[in-house]
């Protein structure tokens, strides 16, 4: 476990946790690493939703698939980010998610029951942990809105300026790079991929954009 102290130290739940505290907090949690191949299912719609994951390597998605087979992309992450904190925390039985491993990947997952029940040695680095879990959910939350409002767009040109655009800001560039290849950013934004594309290539000829692969340009 020690090999992922310095990733961890990163970690918005252990933020103010010193390093010395975490091999005790760790074994107090009963945390434990899980390694995953690129497609492994690391979690899967309809297990136990009491399950706190943090990505120690490689990179997640968290994804739900319809009746009919079509696939939404809810999320894409990477380390050191938290996946299955609301659901544990809303005490929601059952996931209503699949969490995918992108890439070959390391994760480490926590019985939630153990960040929110203090133990009978009364740790002090529980409230700061609890702290830190509340503040993640309530920012979680805020991406959630955003990504509704580019959901509630009407066209696949205004969902993709929409997105573009807070990208943008939120690198504080015009240039940046985004986490999805196109099929995943089609899924992320509900439409279409050969809609999408073609909008994307409109948006060229029309000077508003420029790109490559990931890699965008606001003009």
């Amino acid at each position: 476990m020690e090999q992922y102290f310095e990733r961890l130290k990163t970690c918005p739940l252990f933020e103010g946790i010193a390093e010395p505290e975490l091999p005790g907090m760790l074994s107090c949690m009963q945390a434990h690493v899980h390694a995953c191949a690129k497609n492994q299912a690391v979690l899967r719609e309809g297990d136990p939703a009491g399950t706190i994951g943090i990505v120690l390597s490689g990179g997640i998605q968290v994804e739900k698939t319809d009746y009919y087979g079509n696939r939404t992309l809810l999320a894409r992450l990477e380390p050191p980010e938290l996946f299955g904190e609301a659901f544990a925390c809303a005490g929601v039985q059952q996931l209503p998610v699949s969490v995918i491993a992108v890439q070959d990947s390391e994760v480490l997952l926590i019985p939630c029951k153990r960040i929110l029940t203090t133990c009978a040695n009364c740790c002090e680095f529980h409230t700061r942990v609890l702290y830190n879990l509340l503040r993640i959910v309530a920012s979680k939350n805020l991406m959630l809105n955003q990504k509704i409002e580019f959901l509630s767009k009407r066209t696949t040109k205004e969902k993709l300026m929409a997105f573009l655009l807070a990208q943008a800001k939120q690198n504080g560039s015009r240039t940046f790079s985004i986490p999805y290849d196109r099929q995943a950013l089609a899924d992320y934004l509900g439409v279409e991929r050969s809609a999408m594309s073609a909008e994307l290539s409109r948006l060229r000829r029309e000077g508003k954009i420029d790109f490559y692969k990931n890699q965008f340009k606001l003009l």
